[in-house]
């Protein structure tokens, strides 16, 4: 097995399944909010409009709190900075479950935003700091393979956990908080104890597979032109870091948007808490299926913008077929298709920023753009919940899904005109003097 392959395997089984399980964990206490609402609104007096304020405003704190959480992290150091995370996000997921109304929710998914803020930026940034660019797109595919997976959990979890309703005097979605809130607790020391800051901490990694790996790190930094800045808040000015955010809204608004409001589609065709569960499951097993294929398509033939072109489309039909079509089994289907696309959108995109930026310019450059693009987890639950309380239907809200999934495409030919191709007149430069 020659050096590439066997590495890579190691680093990747080594770290991914680790940080796989980590996500998992921060994907369902940010999405159980869906099935909580259920009961929770009646229970408390929220209407929509105001359940998708409140829904949003995790996304506020993420957005204000991301670039400083990837600068301590870079000064901390990963598994440090990722055990402070999960035991504050733990505990706020917790405290959820005992908020009085509107107003306190607001303060919770507020805090719970700014608690979590920075760990899926680290990870990413993370990620370049370990693997060379030419393997990102795998494996970045396989770490988002959390969000389908998690979505798929929490379907059924929390339909059988609002079921505990009356137990030891809480409602069943304030046992959903409590029980989802405990495990990121739970897991900070074994984060301690188990994921190395870099290659030069893992000792589990031989010292020739050690300067194999800085070698191939250095490498890409040569051979794509990567920038540090001197001071790492000069990237958060980058015109290339500006251009990736503005491509980024369109996913994060698609993805949170739907996430948050399809227990209350799928609720609409009938049947149990349950029931209900189960089936708002199924469009991510399709989200699971993309991940496998698609990122290593993308890897295979390095081509990162046609594959963000046609997923940007079919999640686009997708959206629009869900609103239009009348039957929910076939408006099932059209969620498959936006399923399958929106996961691998993100692990496509994600392999973009680390080819331009290294070192503490790619903490600050990716934290700023997924904090952009995480302004989009706002605007998409209260724009469907304004959009549902303006028109009386979900539909009008799937309807301006597809809109945006629309204008990535248009975004996607923006940057690759306006960055790509700079980019590939600046690496041949750079080879040439090289050489």
């Amino acid at each position: 097995m020659n050096p590439d392959t066997r590495i890579i395997r190691t680093l990747t089984l080594r770290l991914i399944p680790f940080l796989i399980l980590l996500y998992l964990v921060a994907f369902i206490d940010r999405s159980a909010v869906g099935f909580a609402k259920l009961h929770m609104n009646a229970d408390l007096g929220i209407s929509d409009m105001a359940y998708g304020f409140g829904a949003g405003l995790f996304f506020i704190g993420y957005f204000i709190f991301e670039v400083p959480s990837n600068l301590l992290l870079e000064r901390f150091g990963a598994r440090r900075w990722f055990a402070r995370i999960l035991i504050t996000w733990g505990l706020i997921t917790i405290g959820m479950a005992f908020v009085q109304g509107a107003y306190s929710f607001y303060v919770m998914r507020f805090l719970l935003g700014a608690a979590e803020a920075g760990f899926f930026p680290g990870v990413l940034y993370y990620i370049t700091r370990w693997y060379p660019v030419r393997h990102r797109g795998k494996v970045l595919g396989f770490f988002i393979l959390s969000q389908p997976i998690a979505l798929m959990v929490t379907g059924p979890l929390s339909g059988a956990l609002l079921g505990m309703d009356g137990m030891a005097g809480l409602h069943g979605w304030q046992w959903l908080f409590i029980t989802i809130g405990l495990p990121a607790v739970l897991l900070a020391w074994p984060t301690l104890i188990l994921l190395p800051d870099t290659p030069h901490d893992a000792r589990w990694l031989a010292d020739n597979d050690r300067k194999w790996l800085l070698a191939e790190l250095d490498r890409d930094r040569q051979e794509y032109g990567q920038t540090e800045h001197a001071n790492p808040l000069r990237a958060l000015a980058d015109r290339r870091v500006l251009l990736l955010a503005l491509l980024y809204l369109p996913s994060t608004l698609s993805t949170y948007g739907l996430g948050l409001w399809l227990p209350t589609l799928v609720h609409q065709f009938g049947g149990s808490d349950l029931t209900t569960g189960f089936i708002s499951a199924i469009p991510y097993v399709f989200g699971v299926i993309g991940l496998l294929l698609i990122p290593r398509s993308s890897d295979r033939l390095n081509d990162r913008y046609g594959h963000l072109t046609v997923l940007y489309v079919l999640g686009a039909a997708g959206l629009f077929l869900s609103a239009w079509l009348g039957a929910p089994l076939l408006q099932l289907l059209a969620l498959c298709l936006t399923g399958f696309s929106l996961f691998s959108v993100t692990a496509i995109f994600w392999v973009l920023p680390g080819r331009f930026l290294s070192g503490a310019s790619a903490a600050a450059g990716i934290a700023l753009i997924n904090s952009f693009g995480n302004l989009g987890g706002y605007i998409g639950p209260f724009g469907i919940g304004a959009l549902k309380a303006y028109t009386g239907s979900l539909a009008s809200g799937l309807y301006f899904l597809s809109a945006v999934m629309i204008s990535g495409v248009l975004l996607t030919y923006i940057v690759y005109t306006q960055l790509e191709k700079k980019t590939l007149s600046e690496r041949g430069n750079a080879l040439g003097q090289a050489s």
